[in-house]
């Protein structure tokens, strides 16, 4: 191998890793920014057209996720107490495109402490941009036995995506 194919290489790996670390801070800033209410900065974490699908949630664009963080629902959590804690990713990065798969734990504050109140398993999609890698879909199923988080967590893992439709 010459001197300009390994440093060629060197290259290549440099930026895989470098795609990867900023994929899997883009994933684990979610927790601490939805936590905090700060809905602007969980809706910049997607494209502007990006796909949020939650069981029986589907986010479509920027002012969608802003309108969840900010709702109610979601103000309420953060009032009671609770984290959405964010488990390792799996990234596979395919050029300026990207699948990954991963897990999370909502954890709530109750009157005995802390308790897990969901699992959740992640398949997402992100797309490089000029401002950076970005979320174009994210699809989350909670983990209850029902084979639809299995399939997103496996395609994840394989870098297959599970397209533009809601899963199954």
């Amino acid at each position: 191998m010459t001197v300009e194919q390994r440093l060629a290489q060197l290259e290549d790996t440099v930026r895989l890793l470098a795609d990867e670390r900023e994929i899997t801070r883009l994933v684990t800033a979610y927790g601490p920014l939805v936590d905090s209410g700060d809905a602007d900065a969980v809706a910049a974490l997607w494209t502007p057209d990006g796909i949020y699908d939650v069981d029986g949630l589907f986010m479509h664009g920027r002012d969608d996720i802003v309108a969840m963080v900010r709702s109610d629902a979601h103000q309420g959590l953060i009032a009671r107490g609770c984290t959405h804690l964010q488990g390792a990713v799996h990234v596979n990065v395919e050029g300026d495109e990207a699948i990954a798969a991963s897990h999370s734990l909502l954890v709530i504050a109750g009157d005995k402490g802390f308790r897990v109140v969901r699992a959740t398993a992640h398949h997402w999609r992100f797309v490089r941009t000029d401002a950076g890698w970005k979320v174009a879909r994210r699809t989350s199923r909670a983990l209850d036995g029902t084979p639809d988080a299995h399939r997103l967590l496996n395609q994840g893992v394989h870098g297959t995506d599970v397209g533009d439709r809601n899963v199954p």
